[in-house]
């Protein structure tokens, strides 16, 4: 049987819902279902504007912050730690023991930092002249993991 490999910069839905679909159905097999949940904390200004927000989703037992953004005029007023604490809340209420992130700002990986999160890879020049770092927090800081 011949196979082909080709490369597509705008793929079709089909295809990405194909690709998905068969790689959930794999992971469910083997490692059980994700029981994955969107997750947005949204910061709203009295005109309801969107000025601060974090998308992301809870998936076997993790908290997952894809993005993460504040409005130039929120920033330096705690927002996105505030946010994350938010976050990190309504993991915990869906059963998520940890969370992770990526950054390759250096402001943005301070305040993650401030806010518990700890750094466990690291990927140079990513993009260049910078440094992806990825890290993980804890969500239930006071258990002792590995105790008996």
């Amino acid at each position: 049987m011949n196979h082909t490999i080709t490369i597509l910069d705008e793929p079709s839905s089909d295809e990405l819902a194909i690709i998905g679909e068969h790689l959930t159905a794999f992971n469910t097999e083997d490692v059980g279902p994700a029981e994955k949940q969107a997750l947005i904390v949204a910061v709203r200004d009295e005109s309801e504007q969107l000025r601060a927000g974090i998308s992301g989703y809870t998936a076997w037992g993790w908290l997952y912050i894809q993005w993460l953004w504040v409005d130039d005029s929120l920033r330096g007023q705690n927002m996105a730690s505030r946010m994350l604490q938010a976050a990190e809340d309504e993991a915990a209420k869906r059963g998520c023991h940890g969370a992770y992130i990526d950054t390759f700002n250096p402001t943005a990986l301070k305040v993650y930092q401030r806010q518990g999160y700890k750094p466990f890879g690291e990927l140079p020049d990513f993009p260049r002249g910078r440094t992806r770092t990825f890290l993980a927090k804890s969500l239930h800081p006071h258990r002792v993991t590995g105790a008996g």
